[in-house]
Order: C-alpha cells, then sequence, then structure tokens
C-alpha cells in the first residue's frame, strides 16, 4: 500500500532541530506490526498514522518502535504541522481523536498550540530507587519523584543543576526494578523525565531529559507528552512561582528543542495545559507499507 508521508522536526523552527516524526496520512488502519516496524526503520523515536474521525476533525494514533501509546506531544505537533504543509487543515482551531481523549489544537503556519487533557498526579516514587535508575546520587534529586500523567504517565523527577542532568544514565536493571515497584511496566508508561530549574540557554526556564531502553533510540530530543506532565508537576508542588514558563530539551544532542508551556487553573485544581511550539518540515514522499 502507498501512504503519502511528511517528515517533521518538531518544537524547533528549522529542519534538524527539536525531535522528528514521520507522520503517515491515512495510515491508521496498518497493522500494529507494520506501524512499530516503520518506526524501526526510521530510527525515530515515534511516528503517527492518521485517519478520519466519527467525534473530532481527525484521528491520530502513535507508536514507538516497540507498541502503540495513547498520545505523544512532539508528534501531536508535527502532525498538525504535517496537515497544514498539505493544505488538509487551514489556520484556526481543530480537534484530535487520540487514545488519551480529545486534544484541542489552534494552528497559526507552522505554529501549533496544543491542549493536553488534565493532569493525573499518581504517587511518590522513593528518590533513592529513581536516582539508581539515573546512575545518580539520591540527594543530587531536589524534590520528591512523583508520577504525572497528561495523557502518558512520567515520572517527574527534578535534579539539582544542569551538571547533574548532563551526567544522568540509564541503568537497565535498576530500571526493571523501579517498573516492578510502580507495579506497571514499560508498556504502561516511560522511564523517567529527568529535569532541572534552569534553562539550556538563557531565553528558558528549564531543561530536561528522556532516556529511552531499547529497541527505541537511546534518547529523546524533546517530549512534549512530558513537557505537560512536568508542567504539572511544577505548577503543584510550587516549584515555579507562575503557570507560564519556557522548557527546552535537546541542546545536550545538538537538536535543540523550545516550548511554550502554560498551566491551566489553580495549582489545587489544574485542567490542562497548553503546549505550544513550532515545526519545520524535513521531507515529504511516498511511504510502501506491507
Amino acid at each position: 500500500m502507498e501512504y503519502e508521508f511528511d517528515w517533521v522536526d518538531a518544537f524547533t523552527d528549522v529542519p534538524f532541530g527539536g525531535n522528528g516524526c514521520a507522520v503517515v496520512h491515512g495510515g491508521a488502519d496498518v497493522p500494529d506490526e507494520v506501524c512499530t516496524a516503520f518506526v524501526r526503520e526510521t530510527s525515530l523515536v515515534e511516528c503517527t498514522y492518521t485517519g478520519p474521525s466519527e467525534i473530532a476533525d481527525i484521528r491520530v494514533k502513535y507508536y514507538l518502535a516497540s507498541r502503540e501509546i495513547p498520545f505523544a506531544g512532539h508528534p501531536t505537533l508535527a502532525t498538525v504541522v504535517a496537515l497544514r504543509h498539505r493544505g488538509k487543515i487551514k489556520d484556526g482551531t481543530l480537534t484530535l481523536e487520540t487514545g488519551a481523549g480529545l486534544v484541542p489544537v489552534e494552528v497559526s503556519g507552522n505554529r501549533v498550540s496544543m491542549t493536553q487533557i488534565a493532569p493525573v498526579i499518581g504517587e511518590v516514587v522513593p528518590r533513592e530507587m529513581v536516582a539508581e535508575v539515573g546512575s545518580i546520587a539520591a540527594e543530587e534529586i531536589i524534590h520528591p519523584p512523583r508520577i504525572v500523567s497528561t495523557g502518558l504517565p512520567f515520572c517527574i523527577t527534578v535534579v539539582r543543576d544542569r551538571a547533574v542532568l548532563e551526567r544522568v544514565h540509564l541503568n537497565s536493571k535498576a530500571l526493571n526494578g523501579y517498573f516492578a515497584h510502580i507495579g506497571l511496566t514499560e508498556t504502561d508508561m516511560l522511564e523517567p523525565y529527568w529535569i532541572t530549574l534552569e534553562g539550556a540557554t538563557a531565553a528558558g526556564d528549564t531543561y530536561a531529559r528522556l532516556l529511552l531502553a531499547p529497541p527505541s533510540p537511546a534518547e529523546d530530543p524533546f517530549t512534549g507528552s512530558a513537557t505537560g506532565a512536568a508542567a504539572s508537576y511544577l505548577w503543584s508542588e510550587g516549584l515555579i512561582e507562575g503557570p507560564t514558563y519556557v522548557a527546552e530539551q535537546g541542546h545536550g544532542m545538538g537538536r535543540p528543542g523550545r516550548a511554550e508551556v502554560e498551566v491551566l487553573g489553580p495549582r489545587e485544581a489544574i485542567n490542562g495545559v497548553k503546549v505550544s511550539g513550532q515545526g519545520a518540515v524535513v521531507m515529504s514522499g511516498t511511504v510502501y507499507l506491507p
């Protein structure tokens, strides 16, 4: 079968920055095993497959190299930029049907604002356990790590400074113990999301990393879903003074990414998170899937 696709770098306004995603138009009915094989073929972290929806403007399915996931941030932005690039949508508002629910989106050229769903704030995870996953000392984590989801759950972990963040290294054995402790598996959530309260540049307010286990690439350049979860955590825990800030990620990989973030609602009653950024189309063409 032939499908049109666009390769979009998300959370950047230039190619080769931010995080790439291949958007397969009309591919929502492609079998799971083919979708994951295509992700592996691209060596990207995620790809999306679109299709018609009865409850929204368009349906989006999200895949890692190993499985389907309900939602992802940078692929959402990439998908909307690809749809806009092909003239399938215009500037304005639309709603996406995802596995995590309906996601409202605002579009203006290559700039996209998505409103992620109200956060589910879960359990606190022992610092010592999370620190072992990242190969750092427990005292280098400055606030209790906690599982938070705005469509995809992450353990949000705030480290002392950028130097600590740059030393984080994934311990696969400890990761397995971490999943077992919280009663979830890698199919239910992703690895810990490491963040520090200083930017990679003078323009940023936070800087983050997400290290991944195989078969995914070793690190995610920019994680839009975790950005929403982290914003909810930082606001609800009183770690940021105001609900708006600039999030940065990917600079250590040579793929700098940036998002403008706004937490919606008071600290004790967050009703959503708006994550905004730009996207750059890198290539377009036809993919032949079995």
